[in-house]
């Protein structure tokens, strides 16, 4: 299939956006998001019509850690509710890549625009999800803290592997974009920044009208969501691996270049992904590759995304 008339969605990684060691600052990360940029405006110049997707999960959880500090310091200031936090991040997350995008495109000579959609994704709200909420997210407590905040403003706290108790909320399945029209419009002229973070989770009222919950949408399922709306050919998702491993960081470990729905799904029953890490992006990549004839998912790193989708690197999974 030639590039020219291949549409595909990006799903960017945590390291796409900061790496290790740094400091949580809009300026460090603003120096690794323009490294990405140039990765990424390499996939365009190779002639892929793209919409991008990033996760926000540091930063969003920084902007609830700020709130949280500045609201015991002084009470008049109050912390914003879960999804407009989310909205937050989506803002200022996808004003770099916008900003680093557009520049690395200038440099080379592509003069395609850039623009970040403030994105809501509806969920059910009967999703099994809010039932039980195991998304940490702020700051550690004690546990008579988490009781105290749990009584006063009704959040969910649990104990987090020893380290403390955190505020969990809900990972509900992402069931529809609310600007999927507006994102189909803006393809065939514009490079999308959307559904950032998973995007900003909503209910639909009877009415028509959307709610924002406090819950959070796993990114790479947003981005399968995006891929098959907008009809896409690809969906590669970006980590920082080259290739999906069985026995990862074992003796016997494995890289996986090619394989089947099949065969992921019969890796996933044995195991070999971990959740929280490469489980959701290959159950994503297996979604995306079964929705219908002739699709592919890529998983693979950000380094190494133009090789993966030329064919000669990375993990693709296909029907």
């Amino acid at each position: 299939m030639s590039s020219q008339s291949t549409k595909i969605v990006i799903a960017l990684g945590g390291n796409a956006l900061q790496e290790a060691g740094s400091p949580p600052t809009a300026e460090a990360q603003l120096a690794v998001v323009k490294k990405t940029s140039d990765y990424l405006a390499d996939i365009s110049c190779k002639g892929y019509e793209m919409a991008i997707v990033h996760g926000n999960g540091p930063q969003v959880g920084n902007i609830i850690l700020s709130q949280e500090t500045a609201e015991k310091m002084n009470p008049k200031l109050p912390t914003m509710p879960f999804d407009v936090c989310g909205a937050m991040s989506q803002g200022y997350i996808g004003y770099q890549i916008q900003q680093s995008l557009g520049e690395a495109l200038r440099k080379r000579n592509r003069n395609i625009p850039v623009v970040t959609l403030v994105t809501q994704v509806i969920v059910d709200k009967n999703d099994s999800a809010f039932h039980n909420p195991t998304k940490p997210i702020g700051s550690f407590y004690t546990e008579e803290e988490a009781k105290n905040i749990a009584q006063e403003k009704g959040y969910t706290m649990k104990e987090d592997a020893g380290r403390g108790w955190r505020r969990v909320v809900a990972s509900p399945d992402p069931k529809r974009i609310a600007e999927i029209d507006s994102v189909k419009q803006l393809w065939d002229s514009t490079i999308v920044i959307t559904a950032g973070g998973g995007g900003i989770p909503v209910i639909e009222n009877p009415d028509g009208s959307l709610t924002g919950v406090p819950a959070v949408i796993d990114k790479d399922l947003a981005a399968q969501r995006l891929a098959q709306d907008v009809e896409a050919d690809i969906l590669i998702i970006l980590t920082e691996v080259n290739k999906v491993c069985l026995n990862f960081n074992k003796p016997n470990m494995k890289e996986l270049s090619k394989i089947t729905v099949a065969e992921a799904m019969t890796y996933v029953e044995e195991g070999h992904f971990a959740q929280g890490s490469m489980l959701p992006k290959v159950m994503a990549a297996v979604k995306f590759a079964s929705s219908s004839p002739g699709k592919k998912a890529i998983i693979t790193s950000l380094y190494k995304a133009v090789e993966a989708l030329e064919g000669t690197e990375g993990t693709v999974i296909t029907m």
